[in-house]
């Protein structure tokens, strides 16, 4: 998985093992100890399972966090429509981020950042436009549990964590 930011600038960068695919797109998974990295910083170990999604369409790829991760069940970034080549899934992160928390509660994240960069970086209109929409999207879902946010993502989750 590569992230990178408006312009080519490194994001976060991670291995994930292909799990499979149903009508909602393709499932990853990271075991706990999976080394994440973002831009030149450090690497960073996660120390939960986590399974990560990339949609069939969409402007986003989101994440279920295993048990392990306290507060965040569901992250999902707003993204370029996510794009998958010889095993390699880029996506250009947008900013926004939504989650759901482990009490039910959902969230949008980083519209500060958002707007900054939409200076900084010179998103394009249609861009500010896609990814506003995804987000909004996004939180009808994930509060209503439309599906893959319903018991598909958990589903995968929880196969992936009681094959290890």
């Amino acid at each position: 998985m590569r992230y990178t930011k408006w312009g080519g600038k490194r994001h976060w960068r991670f291995v994930a093992e292909p799990l499979g695919s149903d009508e909602h797109g393709w499932w990853y998974g990271c075991p706990a100890g999976t080394s994440m990295r973002r831009g030149l910083e450090e690497p960073v170990i996660v120390d939960y399972d986590f399974i990560v999604l990339v949609p069939v369409a969409g402007w986003w790829i989101a994440s279920w966090n295993g048990e392990g991760h306290r507060n965040v069940a569901v992250y999902v970034d707003v993204t370029t429509e996510p794009v998958r080549v010889d095993g390699l899934v880029e996506a250009v992160d947008l900013d926004l981020d939504v989650i759901r928390l482990r009490d039910g509660g959902v969230e949008l994240l980083d519209e500060d950042e958002f707007e900054e960069h939409q200076v900084l970086y010179g998103y394009p209109a249609e861009v500010i436009t896609q990814a506003r929409a995804s987000a909004d999207e996004l939180l009808e879902m994930i509060a209503q549990r439309h599906e893959p946010f319903g018991e598909a993502g958990d589903a995968w989750l929880a196969r992936f964590v009681t094959s290890r």
